[in-house]
């Protein structure tokens, strides 16, 4: 299936499904996608390399020009995003200046459009460096992946080229005292021959029991809406499934967002 990747370090603006007004801000490189997960569903393709060694990221010099430069055009043209998104091509906390990056970009929003957020779509991986963990602190929205309570199926959906152990995350996610919000995607269908399926009353039982733990500020809920790299096998979840799941989270007296 056609899959994509970002060319450049700023983006958009863009109208996003959860995120309203959306400048995105690309910190991987611009040819290839970097990241520790594979996830099968992930729009910019697979991940064929994680190993960052080597690796050309832009400067955070450069990074600050090009998003100072964008913002001020917006500026003259009365153009103020909803939000200012860490996205792009891969795991932008891979970065190894990432927390220098996040403190020049909340200066420049400061400076251009003090009411615009800063958000970061991250998978969760590193949460656990100290250096990264403060720096999510300081955004906005600090939008953490959780697609599944379970081991077998997170190793299934995201194929993490890392150890990840799912009671280990969710009480990392949950020393954040509620300071972030939770994304999962829902999507059910056949990989490599085997079927999929993170609706089933146990995956949604195990995860709402997640979801109580970590007691984020607010669940989205979404699924798969571009083409995916593994063929075209992947069924998105119909909206009103998304809506239920979403009333149950709702039962836990935390909001919601869906996308369908």
């Amino acid at each position: 299936m056609s899959t994509f990747l970002f060319d450049e370090i700023i983006f958009g603006p863009v109208r996003s499904r959860r995120l309203g007004v959306s400048l995105g801000i690309n910190l991987l490189p611009a040819t290839k996608k970097i990241c520790n997960f594979n996830c099968i569903y992930c729009e910019c393709g697979w991940t064929y390399n994680t190993n960052i060694k080597g690796q050309k990221f832009p400067a955070r010099k450069e990074v600050y020009k090009a998003l100072d430069l964008k913002l001020a055009t917006m500026k003259e043209k009365h153009q103020m995003p909803d939000v200012i998104t860490f996205a792009g091509n891969g795991e932008p906390t891979l970065h190894p200046e990432f927390p220098g990056i996040i403190d020049d970009s909340i200066k420049l929003r400061n400076k251009y459009f003090p009411d615009s957020k800063i958000a970061v779509l991250s998978n969760s991986t590193l949460i656990t460096k100290p250096e990264i963990k403060n720096a999510l602190r300081k955004v906005d929205s600090n939008i953490l992946k959780l697609d599944s309570a379970f081991d077998l199926t997170v190793k299934i959906h995201n194929q993490p080229r890392v150890n990840v152990e799912v009671d280990k995350l969710i009480r990392n996610l949950k020393k954040f005292n509620g300071e972030l919000i939770i994304q999962t995607l829902f999507l059910r269908g056949i990989y490599y021959g085997r079927k999929i399926d993170n609706t089933t009353p146990a995956e949604i039982g195990a995860w709402l029991q997640a979801i109580k733990k970590i007691r984020p500020s607010e669940v989205m809920i979404y699924t798969i809406s571009r083409d995916t790299p593994e063929g075209g096998q992947l069924k998105k979840i119909p909206l009103a499934e998304l809506k239920h799941i979403a009333s149950l989270v709702n039962k836990l007296g935390i909001r919601t967002q869906v996308s369908g």
